[in-house]
């Protein structure tokens, strides 16, 4: 199966159970009374747009280079991966605010209705359905290096969190009696935090891969390493690296004897950038400038 057809499919997985969720959610906290739940149910909302996010951007990022694209369209995934980080947390904000104003409320002297055991049902199901398609979605994501994916997956992870928030408030609110019916929009502040966290981890990484940020050091260092490793390459410098999509950019600098012909020169930068290519992707987009050696400038 083709990358694109698999991360359709894993996203259309998740998206049907955001669909079955999202009904279940919000019938059992408008009927079981539970604001935990209806933030719950608004977070599986902003899951089911996600998925539809992925499955637009993943299209457009798989096209091949054109005129006014000549690295590719790969950037449309991170760009994917920064609306999702942006729209998770438009709504952990959202549900934070939520439960504040509810909490507000019970201090002036607002009595909170107790939440029904249906709400309490309709989390402990999403904790188990949401986890699995975490679980799903990230060995997905590690298969096929999709950023896109693997935002969606902790989308996804959020959920079950956000669920086993919801749950454990409402079990307070049910269990422990009226006095403690505050512990279900409490709930609601801490999954609402918890996934502003999420958030801002991702829009850090979406955002600065869309500003050229360089790969990680340990990739760069391990790169200089297998480059200097070659034989008859010398001092692998001047690198820049940077993502574009799923696949990685690398330029380097190489020094070499400069006695050797132009064809062996270029044979030995060829064998360099196979080198990478085979070891980051074939997709790799890779520049070696070679310089001779025992030769000075001017």
């Amino acid at each position: 199966m083709e990358r694109k057809q698999e991360i359709y499919q894993v996203t259309l997985v998740g998206g049907a159970v955001n669909i079955l969720l999202l009904l279940v959610k919000f019938v059992a906290g408008f009927v079981g009374h539970s604001a935990a739940m209806v933030a719950d149910a608004v977070h599986s909302l902003s899951d089911l747009v996600t998925d539809a996010i992925v499955l637009v951007f993943i299209r457009i990022s798989d096209k091949p280079e054109d005129k006014s694209h000549d690295y590719g369209h790969g950037k449309f995934e991170t760009l994917a991966l920064t609306v999702i980080g942006m729209a998770l947390l438009a709504v952990a904000i959202g549900i934070a605010y939520s439960g504040v104003t509810k909490i507000v409320d019970w201090l002036n002297g607002t009595e909170l209705q107790a939440p029904g055991m249906l709400a309490l049902w309709a989390a402990l199901i999403s904790i188990v359905l949401k986890e699995g398609v975490y679980q799903y979605s990230m060995v997905k994501a590690k298969k096929l290096n999709s950023q896109a994916v693997e935002a969606n997956a902790w989308h996804h992870r959020s959920d079950a969190l956000s669920s086993l928030g919801t749950a454990l408030g409402i079990g307070g609110a049910i269990f422990l009696g009226q006095r403690w019916t505050v512990l279900d929009p409490v709930a609601s502040i801490i999954v609402g935090i918890f996934i502003i966290k999420v958030a801002i981890d991702l829009l850090r990484n979406g955002i600065g891969d869309l500003m050229e940020q360089s790969l990680p050091e340990a990739v760069e260092e391990e790169i200089l390493q297998l480059v200097g490793e070659v034989s008859g390459v010398d001092e692998p410098h001047d690198l820049r690296t940077r993502r574009i999509g799923n696949h990685y950019a690398i330029e380097l600098h190489i020094l070499m004897d400069g006695n050797l012909s132009l064809c062996d020169a270029h044979d030995k930068a060829s064998e360099v950038e196979d080198l990478l290519r085979e070891r980051y992707g074939k997709d790799t987009h890779v520049a070696v400038h070679v310089e001779p050696k025992d030769v000075n400038d001017g």
